[in-house]
């Protein structure tokens, strides 16, 4: 009986199963009993169990396994380690979004519940993966698979934990944070998204105790007004030098609040007064403490307005600023609104705009870790970085750490910290775009010497235009 052959060739029908079928799976372990042979490894970037791989895992795996391959063939007793990562708040976000859905939340389900839902999303993904992995005939080797919520891994983490918070590196305090309302997580500066948004400065009058003038402020979040607990000036700013050390009244809420000196407050920058709200703001955070400040938060951790915030309080943050400023209208304390785009940080997993947000929370001491990372580099038993360019990146960015870590805890001037940021940003872009065109090449090489047939040269081409650099942000033609 003859089979008529398809004109095309099919992956579909003719890889599918295949890498089980002929139990390729299991035959990639360690050879352990070969005892002379020098061992060789490769830690596969674990890929987060949020959603499918994509071309970027593809192309990176094919790399580890051509390399693992010739390792293995020379005779290296070679093992080319599996493993997925939680990937915490995204994966959070992932099974969110899949409940809401269908109509319920993780507070519907309680802890227990929505835990197990996001078990669930794990196993769907973890196993796509995976036959996405063995759909390209990954030489990994299964048997020694990890998760890195596995209970040794867990177990590591915690001893490395505990040691370190011992040792005084890690400790507990509150600062000011990137708080994610959606999510209600704490958020790293790298998952947060600056974006620009229509905004405004909203101008307001705050009375002299004595009633004798007003002296005005501006703010793009007026729903914290309530968090104020001073005005801050210039001390050598000639314009308010008599007022230091007297009280303005905070409209609405009717307290008095100090009038205090501090070079935080620009004389070139609007009426040179800034009002100081310690709880919400990175900047009056410092200036409280050099001033022992209270921190008054007014915020609960959904984003909405807390019992501090009077006849604001339980609405939404955004409702809440536009009813404060029309109650400012009402009472004659609304100087001006100027309209202007801004840039304002975003979840990156959520999507939703940030809050800073005093919280307690889990820091960690760079200072002598920092110290510790680059005195190795000048020992034998350094990282080795490849290309070697990479050390300097790393020793730029330990010592950067120093830097901030030194300056934050001493509450020292944050201008000094964003200097050194620049340099170090302006330095890592120059040394991209230098070196720019030997990656271009370099790059073009590998990709041909991966699929050196059929249509490899011009999809090689394409990947070179549309790289994007994480460094620059903007299209770059590798």
């Amino acid at each position: 009986m003859s089979k008529e052959l398809s004109p095309k060739y099919n992956p579909a029908e003719v890889e599918a199963g295949r890498y089980q079928k002929n139990g390729l799976m299991l035959m990639f372990s360690s050879l352990q009993e070969i005892k002379k042979a020098k061992p060789y490894s490769i830690v596969i970037p674990p890929p987060n169990v949020t959603g499918k791989l994509h071309l970027g895992h593809a192309w990176d795996t094919t790399l580890q396994d051509i390399i693992i391959r010739q390792k293995r063939m020379q005779g290296f007793d070679t093992l080319w380690l599996p493993g997925m990562d939680h990937a915490g708040i995204a994966t959070q976000a992932k099974v969110e979004e899949r409940l809401r859905e269908q109509g319920i939340s993780r507070y519907d389900l309680g802890r227990e519940k929505f835990l197990d839902k996001v078990w669930e999303w794990k196993d769907e993904y973890a196993t796509t993966i995976k036959e996405q992995w063995g759909k390209m005939g990954l030489s990994v080797d299964y048997s020694r698979e990890r998760f890195t919520l596995d209970e040794g891994l867990s177990k590591a983490v915690r001893k490395v934990f505990v040691e370190l918070y011992k040792k005084g590196w890690i400790y507990r305090g509150e600062f000011i944070i990137n708080w994610d309302p959606a999510a209600r997580t704490a958020l790293s500066d790298i998952e947060v998204i600056h974006k620009d948004v229509e905004g405004a400065f909203y101008h307001m009058n705050y009375m002299l105790e004595d009633g004798s003038r007003a002296l005005e402020v501006a703010t793009t979040r007026p729903e914290t007004m309530f968090g104020d607990v001073a005005v801050a000036v210039n001390p050598e700013d000639p314009r308010y030098k008599d007022l230091i050390g007297q009280n303005v009244i905070l409209p609405i809420a009717n307290k008095l609040i100090p009038i205090v000196a501090d070079e935080h407050a620009d004389p070139e920058f609007g009426t040179g007064v800034v009002k100081i709200t310690p709880a919400h703001d990175p900047n009056d955070f410092l200036v409280g403490q050099r001033h022992n400040l209270p921190q008054v938060n007014v915020m609960n951790d959904d984003g909405t307005m807390n019992d501090l915030a009077f006849e604001f309080a339980g609405m939404d943050r955004f409702e809440a600023r536009k009813a404060v400023v029309k109650k400012l209208e009402e009472i004659g304390a609304l100087a001006k609104i100027e309209k202007r785009v801004h840039s304002v940080g975003h979840s990156e997993r959520t999507g939703v705009m940030v809050e800073p947000r005093l919280s307690t929370q889990w820091f960690v001491k760079m200072d002598q870790l920092a110290k510790n990372a680059i005195a190795n580099q000048a020992t034998d038993d350094k990282v080795e970085f490849y290309p070697p360019r990479f050390n300097d990146t790393f020793l730029q960015w330990m010592e950067m750490s120093t830097t901030g870590s030194s300056l934050v805890s001493s509450g020292g001037d944050t201008k000094s910290l964003l200097g050194t940021m620049l340099r170090v940003k302006y330095t890592l872009v120059r040394k991209h775009r230098k070196e720019m065109v030997g990656l271009r090449t370099k790059m073009y090489l590998i990709l041909g010497s991966v699929l050196p047939f059929g249509p490899s040269q011009p999809w090689a081409g394409r990947m070179l235009t549309q790289k994007t650099s994480s460094v620059t942000s903007q299209p770059q033609p590798w």
